[in-house]
């Protein structure tokens, strides 16, 4: 076989399995609705299983399932006649998966699952199985045409379409935002990208405050002392009036030789740019490259003349947000 055959292989399998999603998504009903509803509303686990490589593909949208807020695992059905289904309680869903329906392995565990009224959600593609006739919620998955005649793959790739679409609608109806997602990814690019503002600000003591009437030179004091490279000016009532930078004092110390005597007040930036707590870490970056500065204030929406913290580029890019 030469080099173009093998071309030709690769996209009679792909078209295959795009036929197999194209007849999966006209077989999508009332019960795919229902067994989303059941999912995002368990109280308990969500636990998958089958045979194979639909076994396999249990374990992905089990997976899928437990990172977008639904507690979730898979289940050997090999095991399970061996003493795993009592990992299995009366308040959990079940989700059985078998192209064939018929799998003997599943058999014990679909009697189970009927005997202790166990929420089963199968997902079969033959209508006179016993996992079909079984569910209580029957996701029907189309007869499809496997690439090669034989090799489960476009039957594997429908399974791993309607556990991803379950996995996404439940995830929308439980109304699971970036803010959740990123409680569930803390490592990783991911993680990284979804930290907010206030996941990485400095606050309390480390916050730089001067109050407006503090001559420069006590200031510069602390602007050593804090090494963040700016004092934040507020007044009588803790409300920041402005911001000082150490490139401002050495601008100004050119120009008047004897600022050393005067409040900061006099010197400051009045209105200085800030940031609300809960935007994201890489909006502060994007905001500080626009505006040129290497500091943020960082405020509460609800009380944007307070100041809460501080975040610092070098903060940011040491935390791998970009």
């Amino acid at each position: 076989m030469n080099k173009k055959k093998f071309l030709s292989v690769a996209k009679d399998v792909i078209n295959l399995e795009i036929k197999a999603l194209q007849k999966l998504k006209k077989n999508i009903n009332y019960q795919f609705s229902e067994a989303v509803s059941q999912v995002a509303k368990c109280q308990s686990k969500v636990i998958l299983c089958g045979v194979g490589k639909s076994g396999l593909i249990a374990s992905k949208i089990a997976a899928t399932l437990a990172s977008v807020g639904t507690p979730s695992f898979s289940l050997s059905a090999g095991e399970a006649s061996h003493g795993d289904l009592g990992m299995i309680s009366k308040k959990d869903i079940l989700i059985l998966i078998s192209n064939s329906g018929k799998t003997s392995e599943l058999k014990n565990i679909i009697q189970y699952a009927n005997r202790n009224k166990i929420l089963l959600i199968g997902i079969v593609s033959k209508k006179d199985s016993i996992l079909y006739k079984a569910s209580d919620i029957k996701l029907l998955i189309p007869r499809v045409d496997e690439a090669g005649g034989i090799v489960p793959t476009s039957s594997t790739t429908a399974q791993l379409a309607l556990g991803d679409a379950l996995a996404i609608a439940a995830m929308q109806y439980k109304k699971f935002g970036k803010s959740d997602f990123k409680k569930f990814h803390p490592a990783g690019s991911l993680g990284s990208q979804l930290k907010t503002v206030e996941d990485i600000m400095i606050t309390g003591k480390k916050i730089p405050f001067v109050s407006e009437k503090l001559q420069v030179s006590k200031a510069l004091k602390i602007l050593s002392e804090k090494k963040l490279g700016i004092l934040i000016v507020r007044d009588k009532n803790k409300k920041t009036s402005g911001i000082i930078t150490d490139g401002q004092i050495r601008r100004f110390s050119e120009k008047n030789f004897n600022f050393h005597s005067l409040p900061v007040n006099k010197i400051m930036t009045k209105k200085p740019v800030s940031i609300d707590k809960n935007e994201l870490a890489a909006k502060a970056l994007s905001l500080m490259n626009s505006k040129k500065i290497t500091s943020l204030i960082v405020n509460n929406k609800k009380k944007p003349a307070i100041t809460i913290g501080v975040i610092h580029v070098h903060t940011i890019l040491r935390s791998n947000i970009s």
